[in-house]
């Protein structure tokens, strides 16, 4: 049976499910025309478009679902002339419906097993169970290891790395790790000591320090040009008084000015021989030249590249690493910066005065002091890079201790009891799973030997003579069923052989596909399937039906209800959706209810649109109570009042007659002979006198003996127009 329905984002339901949780066997659906009574049978019946409104069965096993709605009236006396057969066992063969029987009693009785085991499984409630201890395992195990996470946390918990953001995911690693780690045990103090030391640094690499290269800048020391004396040609007349005056340079720079005078003296303005100026031309000769540019060159090599050698120094100066001592590197830096200034002002004096010998200051002991800063920073970044590859090593080897600790000291024993249960637990799970699906093979064996036993007993023909005694029984006679020649159909036809089917009143209509419903509950539309279990849902079954014929199809459906609640039927459970209150309470009336509202099978709900959106409201008590009912209660009970009694008779006999059959109130008299008749006329006369004026306490107060004689006229116009059940109903007999 259905256990459970969610209906949402169909017809006009909305995104919020409503839910119809803990149906029972019996299940009355209240509600207005449009409200969205159709859209839960069209879920029932799955419907195509209602798929993804989930319906849960009990135990997660299907039945058949009949579902008497539009759909189910369009299906079968739309278009098409001929009605589809509906097969019912017969009785040609009483073993072969034996076997039936027999087959369908060992079919409940592994359903019973599989019940068993199912409950065993995953308990009642569906939420119970071995299912359910496993669970319960699992969360007991989930919370004992956060605890130990949370326990070391503060200290060990970059062991946790990768697991220390769920507690599943935590209680997975301890799995794992009480699969795979070998770890030896080390006591949690050392840890500690460890992992301070091991944890605590910081696992990246350092970079090592670039820094500029002086051995360029130091190799100009070791080049002569600074400590020759560059002097002129020695063998020119002018060369020995230039070397004993000692004025080479002196003698350089003024020829300048004589070659521009127009050869006279720059200093007496006497003019020269042209053998002077030779002389000149030949002491300063290409090598001399040669020479000079030598010392040229040299000074721009030098300053280019200390220049490069200083700003590479600085940059490496504005990245530096917490290894590098950059207060002592700055005063070396400095130093060796002072050097060059001066190194580079001798060579000026040297360019000024070539024929001088100098010598560069060395900067050969600033370099290698820079350079022993540089090397002694990089032998720590050597020595922590090192550090830093055996910390990954360590950090692995520490984790894998850690683990083990708390394998061996803190959770041993929640472990051990852990995994002892849960191999009992899983043990009895795949015992279960096993034997439900055993069973589950061994009932599908016998649902097909029942079909086949089914498909050689079956006829359609009794369901002819059952409807067609129905329709005569209530006075349809103007069509009848009959039996096609050919094939497994149905056809309504007049009493002159026409065709019936789409000539029928609106009334006709209803009853006779009610009736063709009502038959194949116990039945199937094939030659097989007949004795499946099944669901059955009545959707507004009384639509344009007077209230004779409602009372009728309210009988039937009763009856229905009785096969169901006594569990030997095929029939399993019912829903019956109405907007008709008149309907439901014929239908939900029932003796054992009068001293309750309600039986532990059945179930009420209401659905209402509230806008555009519908609803469904569960009731503990049948929501449905008109007025109708309340005038009845005041004829039952045995201390009435009799000023109003008569009042309150009219009022029932005028709604149940007149507004319900379309009997005329005046029609009543002439069902009854002598002093009945007067009696009863009096009683319709009282109520078109009566009925809307308060009677005279004097002229209209009847003695007891007045009032049980109307009592006993109303119940007897009930027995005459052959409504008595309906008055026993409501007066509870």
């Amino acid at each position: 049976m259905i256990e459970s329905i969610r209906i949402a984002n169909v017809a006009t339901y909305g995104s919020d499910p409503q839910a119809l949780v803990g149906l029972s066997t019996i299940n009355f659906i209240f509600g207005s025309n449009g409200s969205g009574k159709t859209t839960i049978s069209r879920v029932i019946a799955g419907h195509p478009g209602h798929e993804r409104c989930p319906v849960v069965w009990k135990n997660g096993l299907p039945m058949k679902a009949l579902v008497y709605n539009r759909d189910f009236v369009e299906t079968n006396f739309g278009i098409s002339k001929n009605l589809k057969g509906i097969f019912t066992l017969g009785e040609a063969s009483m073993d072969a419906i034996a076997k039936i029987e027999a087959a369908k009693a060992d079919v409940e009785a592994l359903s019973k097993h599989l019940l068993t085991k199912y409950e065993s499984l995953n308990g009642a409630d569906g939420a119970g169970g071995f299912s359910r201890q496993r669970i319960e395992l699992e969360e007991g195990l989930r919370e004992t290891c956060w605890k130990q996470k949370l326990k070391h946390q503060e200290k060990l918990s970059v062991a946790f790395k990768g697991a220390r953001d769920t507690k599943e995911n935590f209680k997975a690693r301890v799995l794992n790790e009480w699969a795979t780690n070998r770890a030896i045990f080390v006591p949690l103090s050392e840890l500690h000591q460890r992992a301070a030391i091991v944890f605590g640094e910081d696992a990246a690499q350092e970079a090592p320090i670039h820094s500029a290269s002086g051995s360029a800048l130091v190799a100009f020391e070791t080049n002569t040009v600074m400590l020759r004396a560059v002097l002129g040609k020695q063998d020119v007349d002018i060369a020995g008084m230039i070397k004993r005056l000692g004025n080479s340079d002196w003698v350089k720079q003024g020829r300048a000015f004589y070659e521009v005078n127009d050869a006279a003296c720059p200093f007496c303005q006497q003019p020269t021989e042209t053998a002077f100026g030779k002389c000149l031309e030949d002491y300063f000769d290409e090598a001399y030249v040669t020479a000079i540019k030598a010392i040229d060159d040299f000074g721009d090599g030098y300053a280019t590249n200390a220049s490069a050698y200083v700003l590479g120094m600085s940059s490496m100066l504005a990245g530096p690493t917490k290894y590098l001592d950059v207060t002592a590197l700055r005063s070396e830096l400095a130093v060796l910066e002072s050097k060059v200034q001066l190194n580079l002002q001798l060579i000026a004096n040297k360019r000024r005065e070539p024929s001088r010998s100098l010598e560069l200051e060395s900067l050969s002991a600033s370099i290698d002091a820079i350079n022993a800063l540089v090397a002694t920073a990089n032998a720590e970044v050597t020595k922590r890079n090192a550090l830093v590859a055996n910390l990954k090593r360590e950090k692995a080897a520490l984790t894998t201790q850690v683990w083990r600790y708390l394998l061996d000291h803190e959770l041993k024993g929640d472990m051990d009891d852990y995994l002892s249960a849960k191999t009992k637990v899983e043990k009895a799970i795949g015992a279960l799973e096993g034997d439900i699906q055993k069973t589950n093979g061994e009932r599908r064996a016998k649902e097909a030997e029942i079909v086949a036993l089914e498909k050689s007993t079956t006829s359609i023909q009794p369901t002819v003579d059952a409807i067609n005694g129905l329709l005569a029984k209530f006075g349809f006679h103007g069509f009848k069923l009959t039996r096609e020649a050919s094939g497994d159909y149905y056809a309504l036809n007049r009493g002159d052989g026409t065709d019936a089917k789409h000539s029928l009143s609106e009334g006709e209509r209803t009853f006779v596909t009610f009736l063709y419903f009502y038959h194949l509950l116990n039945g199937s539309n094939s030659d097989s399937g007949i004795t499946a279990e099944r669901v059955v849902v009545f959707d507004d079954p009384v639509s344009s039906l007077d209230s004779e014929v409602l009372f009728i199809v309210a009988s039937l459906i009763k009856s229905v209800f009785e096969l169901a609640r006594a569990g030997k039927s095929t029939i399993k459970q019912v829903f019956v959706l109405t907007h008709n209150a008149h309907f439901h309470k014929e239908v939900a009336f029932r003796r054992a209810k009068r001293k309750k509202d309600r039986t532990k099978d059945e179930t009420f709900w209401v659905v209402r649109k509230s806008g555009l959106t519908s609803k469904v409201i569960p009731h503990e008590t049948d929501p449905i109570k008109p007025s109708y009912d309340m005038l009845w209660n005041e004829v039952r009970q045995p201390d009435r009042n009799n000023l109003t009694i008569q009042n309150t008779l009219r009022r029932i006999l005028e709604s149940y007659f007149k507004i319900l059959g379309g009997i005329e109130i005046h029609e009543l008299p002439e069902k009854f002979e002598g002093m009945d008749k007067i009696a009863c006329n009096s009683l319709v006369s009282w109520i078109n006198d009566g009925s809307h004026f308060t009677p005279d306490d004097i002229t209209f107060v009847l003695d007891q003996a007045a009032v049980d004689n109307y009592l006993r006229i109303f119940r007897e116009v009930f027995q005459k127009c052959n409504h008595i059940e309906h008055y026993k109903m409501m007066m509870g007999e």
